[in-house]
């Protein structure tokens, strides 16, 4: 990991689950021990004020670390066109625009991105400069490499290295 720049939290925090993995432990929660939610109140019935001055102290999250190859894709999915040659990102990006401009704040935004997206992402975003650039605009989820379900060693996959490694989560998040 250290080898694939991973730092020492993901280092540690692989450690960790991968003991919890050896010892076996259940990390299920039952759902005998889950109660529904009984009521929530209906959103006309609450009494709440727009505040635009919120948004100086708010950050847009996106998550885009996902590649999408069960759609036929190699790239984030969100690289999609999905309307008159705009993409997921273009869309995202005109909405954070419109939304600084609406309410005359410099809302922040940034993307979960993951090792399959960043660059392709960062490559797409660069002509919407206004949004930040490297590390203010992204963080990378980490990596954790995959282990082999008969004796949880590493897994090896000499011809495509890349397979190593789990496909990205959300759990930097």
């Amino acid at each position: 990991m250290e080898k694939e720049g991973c730092n020492e939290s993901a280092i540690a925090a692989f450690k960790y689950n991968l003991g919890v993995l050896v010892s076996g432990v259940s990390t299920m929660i039952p759902d005998s021990t889950i109660d529904p939610v009984d009521s929530l109140p209906d959103l006309a019935s609450l009494d709440v004020a727009e505040d635009a001055s919120l948004l100086a102290s708010t950050l847009m999250l996106k998550l885009n670390g996902g590649l999408g190859t069960g759609m036929g894709l190699d790239r984030a999915k969100s690289l999609l066109e999905v309307s008159n040659g705009n993409t997921f990102l273009d869309l995202i990006a005109q909405q954070v625009a419109s939304m600084k401009t609406a309410h005359g704040t410099d809302l922040a935004f940034m993307l979960m991105n993951s090792f399959s997206t960043s660059a392709d992402t960062l490559a797409a975003l660069a002509k919407y400069p206004d949004l930040g650039t490297g590390s203010d605009l992204e963080f990378v989820q980490n990596k954790a490499p995959k282990v082999t379900k008969s004796d949880l060693t590493p897994a090896s996959w000499p011809a495509q290295p890349g397979h190593e490694w789990c496909p990205p989560g959300h759990g930097d998040l």
